[in-house]
């Protein structure tokens, strides 16, 4: 009954997606960049220059007060946390930057644009992405199949260990992501919506030790919910999505994006996405390594801000390159469909704003990528616009989005 509840509910609230009005530049050719993107003068694209100019100040001003080392301020933060160490590479960050895309060109751009970075839990999109692509070639046949029955039992790579065999006698040697009676009724949309409620250890990172309770005292005793009805941010989880997509494409996500994705939106040859020291497995003879889904602990996609836009704007035309449709339309619908335990999250990493809590100088219908540092990629379909802002304040996303469309004449 729960299911179909949720299943309603999605039909309902999908259909206002559908039914969105489209902009001018929208409804017709819309124009797609090649290697070299086409720069605009913001009149050139109805926007007021020294406004637009005042909407970048505000971001640079509004810069992150975490330092620009990465690996301190993890250890500051999230590596306070039980078992918080970091087990994926780091990169110190660069200068506040942007890039802003209006009617698909490029009408302004700040600080390092070109310079890769840690982009965090914008990561989670792209690993939502291949997930979509799974779902697209009929390798998921349905969002609603327990993950379950999809994953066979995982062989977790290690160098030789010296000592006797013995000594390891009865201990398990494949993991069995889903082997509970919790987990085996998980759906690929449960973990895509981060509902999942997923019981276990991955890679050294219990699934309660992701920000852990203020009570110790639950972090082993809780009682789980049923996946789909309740909302938890967790990387771990996060993480049992990312193995489970390898499991399905037998091949590594960023080899999956780079075909599918990335090579079709003309990104750089500069962004990688990496996964953890302890994160390889043994797949059909090779060894291969299960990436993050962001820099919680190190890891997930280091990226420039051109290729971050050029995403965003896939994204902003409904997964739609050109002459191709990359993500199926009903992807990106379901994407930015909000969850029913938490109406400001879509598919990871969609935050929506259908009641304007998030961004209240937003529109309802715009979603943003988000990851923490900030980076953000803005997506806004009616005033057709995305605009990349990193290293930004959190506080100050709707500050920033107030100043970006008051430049729009």
């Amino acid at each position: 009954m729960k299911r179909l509840i949720l299943f309603l509910f999605l039909s309902i609230v999908a259909i206002p997606a559908l039914c969105q009005k489209k902009s001018k530049a929208q409804s017709i050719n819309p124009y797609y960049p090649d290697k070299e993107w086409i720069h605009k003068q913001p009149e050139e694209t109805g926007v007021d220059s020294q406004k637009l100019k005042e909407a970048i100040d505000f971001a640079i001003s509004h810069e992150t007060k975490s330092p620009r080392n990465l690996e301190q301020n993890h250890y500051q933060t999230f590596g306070r946390e039980p078992f918080g160490d970091a087990i994926g590479p780091m990169k110190d960050r660069g200068t506040p930057t942007g890039v802003i895309i209006k009617n698909g060109y490029i009408i302004a751009e700040w600080g390092e644009p070109l310079r890769p970075d840690m982009t965090h839990s914008v990561t989670k999109s792209f690993l939502s992405a291949t997930v979509g692509l799974a779902f697209d070639r009929g390798l998921i046949k349905s969002i609603s199949d327990t993950v379950y029955s999809y994953v066979a039992p995982i062989h977790l790579y290690s160098a030789i260990e010296t000592g006797n065999k013995a000594d390891r006698f009865g201990k398990p040697e494949l993991l069995n992501l889903f082997d509970t009676p919790n987990n085996r009724t998980i759906t690929w949309n449960d973990l895509l919506r981060q509902t999942s409620d997923w019981e276990g250890t991955l890679w050294g990172k219990p699934d309660w030790a992701d920000r852990p309770s203020a009570d110790p005292k639950e972090w082993l005793t809780r009682k789980r919910n049923a996946p789909g009805t309740v909302y938890e941010y967790n990387d771990t989880r996060v993480n049992v999505l990312a193995l489970a997509a390898l499991n399905v494409w037998r091949k590594p996500l960023p080899q999956v994006l780079k075909e599918n994705i990335m090579d079709e939106i003309n990104a750089s040859a500069t962004w990688r996405w990496y996964g953890y020291d302890n994160s390889w497995i043994v797949l059909d003879g090779a060894i291969v390594q299960s990436v993050s889904g962001g820099g919680h602990w190190g890891g997930g996609m280091i990226i420039n801000a051109y290729d971050m836009a050029r995403f965003g704007y896939l994204t902003l035309r409904n997964g739609k390159w050109k002459d191709k449709q990359l993500l199926s339309e009903q992807w990106l619908t379901w994407s930015t469909t909000p969850t029913p335990a938490q109406i400001g999250y879509g598919f990871m990493n969609y935050f929506l704003n259908p009641d304007k809590k998030y961004l209240p100088s937003a529109p309802a219908t715009a979603f943003t990528h988000i990851g923490n540092g900030t980076n953000m990629i803005y997506v806004d379909r009616e005033n057709d616009i995305v605009a990349v802002v990193r290293w930004i304040d959190n506080s100050s996303l709707d500050g920033f989005v107030n100043a970006l469309l008051k430049s729009i004449k």
